[in-house]
């Protein structure tokens, strides 16, 4: 068995679990096992701030992070700094 702790912080909502999970757990798997309203909604989740695929193994002690939406798209900002605006 492994620990892992699956961590949502959002300016508006934060909230955790530490799970005990099999040696072969995924990131998917720590997402579904965590029990967060909306965990499974998160865009993208991060281990130990890191991107990660919903395959990748975890190790005993990650942290596994779910991530918010983007408020802005990057690529607007850029092309929006370039025009000077």
């Amino acid at each position: 068995m492994i620990a892992v702790e699956v961590v949502l912080a959002w300016p508006d909502r934060v909230d955790s679990r530490l799970l005990q999970l099999p040696d072969e757990a995924t990131v998917a798997d720590a997402v579904a096992a965590c029990a967060i309203p909306g965990a499974a909604d998160c865009p993208a989740v991060a281990v130990h701030g890191v991107l990660a695929a919903p395959g990748q193994l975890l190790l005993d002690g990650d942290r596994v992070e779910l991530l918010r939406p983007l408020l802005a798209d990057p690529k607007d900002n850029r092309r929006r700094r370039a025009r000077g605006g």
